[in-house]
């Protein structure tokens, strides 16, 4: 990166990042965190889509499939369930296949732990089903119905694995 590159201003990179956060995680989606955003959420909205979507996601270096097989790693060790379920539907959008992010879920029970790689198949099983079937109905504009939300305050299912919260169409927070 050179640097007229890193001299981007704060503007240009919220936009950039909004262009690849929308792409990513779908129009939808965002636009449903747009309309929760509040006076006190607002900053923290800024920071993530100029920062994760606009400075990181944007690099060069790494395709957007690399990324979120990176992502959806990184949110199994960290048990970020939630935002785990979002980021397999934006996998499948970034051109991972099913099998992909089933390797992906493989390599992290070896390097994770099995428990933490069984909540995340559970999690992921279902994810890709609502994908699949959001896909047949949706024709070109897949992963938009309300299931793509993530929650920070998600309610995961001990038996199912899968957040009550969202089943009940809720959602408070998002990425």
């Amino acid at each position: 990166m050179n640097a007229d590159d890193r001299a981007r201003t704060a503007g240009q990179a919220h936009a950039e990042g909004m262009v690849v956060r929308r792409q990513v995680l779908s129009d939808a989606h965002v636009d449903r965190a747009q309309a929760r955003t509040s006076a006190f959420t607002e900053p923290f909205q800024d920071l993530i889509t100029r920062y994760a979507w606009g400075e990181i996601w944007t690099r060069p270096t790494l395709d957007r499939r690399t990324r979120s097989a990176i992502t959806l790693t990184a949110l199994v060790a960290r048990d970020h369930w939630d935002e785990f379920a979002l980021h397999v539907r934006a996998a499948r959008r970034n051109g991972l296949s099913v099998d992909e992010i089933q390797e992906v879920l493989l390599q992290a029970a070896i390097y994770l732990g099995v428990p933490a790689a069984n909540h995340a198949f559970a999690i992921a099983e279902h994810e890709l089903a609502q994908y699949e079937q959001s896909e047949a109905g949706a024709g070109t504009d897949a992963g938009t119905d309300a299931d793509t939300d993530a929650d920070t305050d998600a309610d995961i299912d001990p038996a199912t694995h899968i957040d009550t919260d969202r089943e009940r169409g809720r959602g408070a927070g998002d990425r």
